[in-house]
């Protein structure tokens, strides 16, 4: 799952000048955002009130859809730079192809990590034979400006290491949770995580007072630090804390995503990161005349146009708060 909005914005992100310093309980709601014919997405990230959490520079969460008598997910190949994309199901299967010839489907609680570095290109697809539901989330992880360049490459891991506690099983997607670290390649300090909580558990989740922290809530009901978080929503938490209270009040699942303030401001446009305007107007330039993003094989469809810059110059980013 990528941006497919065709009125895509430059957004600027990031700069520690925007990171709220000390434990804050800020709820953000989605922006609802339709993908295709059958598949609708509640945007989290970029927010208005909230654009980056760590290096975590987008975050869409989608299902459960029943998609017995649907395509399912259908995503044509588009370009991504700057960035790496995590795909991460509770239900379904999604096959990912990309211009470096993997060919992958993954599924529920597998990680699947794409580092587009300097240029890639991508689809993803439910399989023709499929399961009933669809529901997951798809993530970016904006990439340190010393590493942005990198070779394109994408990693596969079904196998993934987990934390315990009564009423309480955590998968580590990216980073280190508890002693309890991601075969993932990561290029900035980060945790993503996944939280399934059984009802009545209540438990306190460590956590390292240096990052700045959100919680996405998959399903189910829970409170976090004492506050509902429904499905579709995202608690923003800020920084400065040690230990984040949970208690579900029926089966939940939740995401854990965090990291260090990213310090570097970025430019985002459709589906690539850069550091200007004139980044992006390359990289639309590349993806137009079929240079630089490689070619997805195997895929039955044309690629995505890109969408129209805007016709106005990039403007400064106000404070959010």
């Amino acid at each position: 799952m990528s941006n497919l909005d065709r009125q895509a914005a430059l957004t600027v992100c990031g700069g520690r000048g925007f990171v709220v310093a000390e434990p804050v309980r800020e709820l953000l709601s989605p922006r609802h955002v339709q993908l295709g014919e059958s598949t609708e997405v509640r945007r989290l990230l970029p927010n208005l009130g909230r654009r980056m959490v760590g290096a975590w520079a987008f975050v869409d969460h989608y299902g459960p859809d029943d998609i017995a008598d649907e395509p399912g997910m259908q995503v044509p190949p588009h370009p991504h730079m700057g960035l790496q994309t995590v795909s991460w199901l509770h239900e379904g299967e999604v096959l990912h192809r990309d211009s470096t010839g993997s060919l992958e489907t993954i599924r529920p609680r597998e990680l699947g990590l794409m580092t587009s570095g300097r240029a890639i290109s991508h689809s993803e697809e439910s399989p023709k034979s499929h399961a009933r539901f669809l529901h997951g989330a798809q993530l970016w992880v904006a990439l340190p400006d010393a590493h942005r360049h990198v070779e394109p490459h994408f990693q596969h891991h079904a196998n993934l290491p987990q934390v315990t506690a009564a009423g309480l099983t955590a998968t580590v997607i990216l980073g280190e949770l508890d002693g309890a670290e991601s075969p993932g390649t990561t290029y900035t300090p980060l945790i993503g995580a996944d939280l399934a909580l059984t009802a009545g558990a209540e438990t306190r989740l460590p956590l390292d007072p240096d990052f700045e922290y959100a919680v996405l809530s998959m399903s189910g009901e829970a409170h976090v630090d004492g506050v509902p978080v429904l499905p579709g929503s995202m608690l923003y938490l800020g920084c400065g804390r040690r230990e984040l209270p949970l208690r579900a009040i029926s089966d939940a699942g939740l995401m854990l995503l965090g990291g260090e303030p990213f310090e570097e401001e970025i430019v985002m446009f459709w589906n690539w990161i850069g550091r200007s305007q004139q980044d992006i107007e390359e990289a639309r330039e590349a993806w137009t005349n079929g240079t630089r993003f490689g070619e997805v094989k195997g895929y039955d469809g044309a690629p995505l146009p890109a969408p129209e810059l805007p016709a106005t110059p990039l403007k400064p980013r106000g404070r959010v708060r």
